[in-house]
């Protein structure tokens, strides 16, 4: 099996757009418009083949998701950037456009080397690779 894609409710849908494509190498499908049910949406397209879907309709409940809390279910979406100087190089071009670094770079107990933002909605992003000494 592969995992298609991960679907996102947003308000904000043309910013997020543009920092999935500027951050994370994303191709951007054309804008999807169903004018009688209102709802707009585009897929995020990655090198792996792995796709986000970005929507918006009015009236989508706010997510009252606190970047410092954790929950049950999804939490967050890990992008691999294939090597510890390439999480270090985004990481430094993340934190030069304003977006907040959570914890990171550093390396975890489980072989990875990380670091944790949030994009513009506040969902919760791992950029990583393996580690290696």
């Amino acid at each position: 099996m592969i995992l298609e894609h991960v679907a996102i409710w947003t308000s904000r849908l043309e910013e997020l757009k543009e920092f999935y494509v500027q951050f994370f190498d994303g191709t951007c499908s054309a804008k999807y418009v169903n004018p009688s049910t209102t709802f707009e949406s585009y897929f995020i397209s990655f090198e792996n083949g792995a796709r986000l879907e970005l929507m918006q309709k009015p009236n989508v409940p706010k997510n009252l998701n606190n970047p410092s809390d954790q929950y049950l279910g999804i939490i967050h979406i890990a992008f691999d950037a294939g090597s510890m100087a390439e999480v270090d190089r985004r990481c430094e071009k993340m934190r030069e456009a304003g977006f907040k670094i959570l914890r990171g770079p550093r390396k975890t107990g489980d072989g990875y080397y990380e670091f944790e933002t949030l994009d513009p909605d506040n969902n919760r992003l791992e950029v990583c690779s393996r580690w290696s000494e």
